[in-house]
């Protein structure tokens, strides 16, 4: 079992940046594939991006491609996510989420496909 923690969010100015952190317990974090996922008020909760246990393959949302980076350090237990040229509709709650190596899929887009989920960090973007 991985207990997660999100940190990182705040509020920021369009155009701006950010990186999300999210904090794994436990001493397996390396057998999890990662997820960041979103969720706008009056929204579903939406996908953005993932990656392996290794960090050697990652895949973005369609919206997060160019601006939205998703790395991990397996050494720190941490996964992160950088955000740049922040924008009004990334406003959300951002939440980070663990699947089984045998059960992470690089194409995992739904909320299904994760088993541990953290308690979210809020991203605000004014314009």
């Amino acid at each position: 079992q991985v207990q997660l923690v999100e940190s990182g969010g705040g509020l920021v100015q369009a155009g701006g940046s950010l990186r999300l952190s999210c904090a794994a317990s436990g001493r397996t974090f390396s057998r999890y594939g990662m997820g960041w996922f979103r969720q706008a008020p009056g929204k579903e909760r939406e996908f953005v991006a993932t990656i392996n246990w290794s960090g050697g393959l990652t895949n973005y949302a369609d919206s997060a491609k160019g601006r939205f980076t998703i790395s991990r350090d397996n050494a720190k237990n941490t996964v992160y996510l950088q955000i740049n040229s922040l924008k009004p509709d990334d406003t959300a709650v951002y939440y980070c989420a663990a699947a089984p190596i045998g059960k992470w899929r690089v194409a995992g887009f739904g909320l299904d496909e994760y088993d541990y989920w953290g308690q979210g960090t809020q991203v605000t973007v004014s314009s």
